[in-house]
């Protein structure tokens, strides 16, 4: 079993930053990782994920805005947000799957957090 926890979520005003982290714990620190995220009334989607070997992948709509990156010390992913955008808004989970590669499936993933609030003000 592994238990995911995120931290970080907050308001912030549009072009400003956010961290975000997600601690693991368990039996086994997940190989892949992956942010997701939920805005009201709209299907969760992917934001950006990364495998052991920290190779990552990210959604169009963030790609130079936010950075994944993971130290598998701390058993510990972090999403770094920047040049928020309104638009930014939602619901973000951190999630892992202890076998495979990279993946913008939600499906792919068998562990889930709880989610934290990510607000952008304009």
């Amino acid at each position: 079993q592994v238990q995911l926890v995120e931290s970080g979520g907050g308001l912030a005003q549009a072009g400003g930053s956010l961290r975000l982290s997600c601690a693991a714990s368990g039996r086994t620190f997940p190989l892949a990782m992956g942010w997701f995220r939920q805005a009201p009334g709209k299907e969760r989607e992917f934001v950006a994920a990364i495998d052991f070997t920290s190779d990552t992948r990210s959604a169009d709509s963030v790609k130079g805005r936010f950075i994944i990156s993971r130290d598998n010390v701390k058993d510990t992913v972090y999403l770094q947000l920047n040049s928020l955008k309104p638009e930014d808004t939602g619901v973000y989970y951190c999630a892992g799957r202890t076998s495979g590669g990279l993946s913008s499936w939600p499906v792919d993933y068998g562990y889930w957090g709880q989610g934290t609030q990510v607000t952008v003000s304009s």
